[in-house]
């Protein structure tokens, strides 16, 4: 991936060297050729295509926007409303990834989500020790943000 990223970016430079202008707007012009000519070289390289990678990256930090916004909503509630009725637990969360890159990943990924905070990774590296605000909501929305969470970390470090 990281040799077809660098390649583009050469086509880049190169294309505005060829045409004797430097701007921004000729870079990106000359990354798209490149793009097209890095895409129609693609059945050479032992990678897959380097561009599905980074639209999973960007899916995992759309998905992290989002869900970033509706925990920040769910904790100013929580935080303003006139009685306390929430219960702070520590729930074990079972996780598919596997390697310290993933599960890192996964890990401060939740711890900033507000909310929520990894205490501790387990011993086999299968799960996670998650202390939750509210534990009693948490089942039905940390664990489908989790599973998310996995989906799109594994588009990103895995081959498909």
């Amino acid at each position: 991936m990281s040799f077809q990223l660098l390649l583009n970016i050469f086509l880049a430079f190169l294309w505005m060297l060829l045409r004797n202008t430097w701007s921004g707007l000729d870079f990106l012009v000359g990354y798209l050729v490149g793009l097209v000519l890095v895409f129609g070289m693609r059945r050479f390289y032992p990678t897959p295509f380097y561009m599905g990678r980074v639209l999973a990256l960007g899916k995992l930090m759309g998905l992290f926007s989002k869900e970033l916004m509706q925990s920040s909503f769910f904790v100013i509630r929580q935080v303003l409303s006139p009685r306390m009725n929430f219960a702070p637990g520590i729930l074990k969360l079972d996780t598919r990834l596997e390697g310290d890159w993933e599960i890192t990943a996964l890990s401060l990924l939740i711890t900033l989500t507000p909310g929520s905070v990894v205490v501790e990774v387990g011993p086999d590296q299968r799960c996670l020790y998650v202390h939750v605000m509210d534990s009693g909501a948490a089942g039905h929305t940390l664990i489908p943000t989790v599973y998310a969470y996995e989906q799109a970390i594994m588009g990103v470090t895995r081959d498909v």
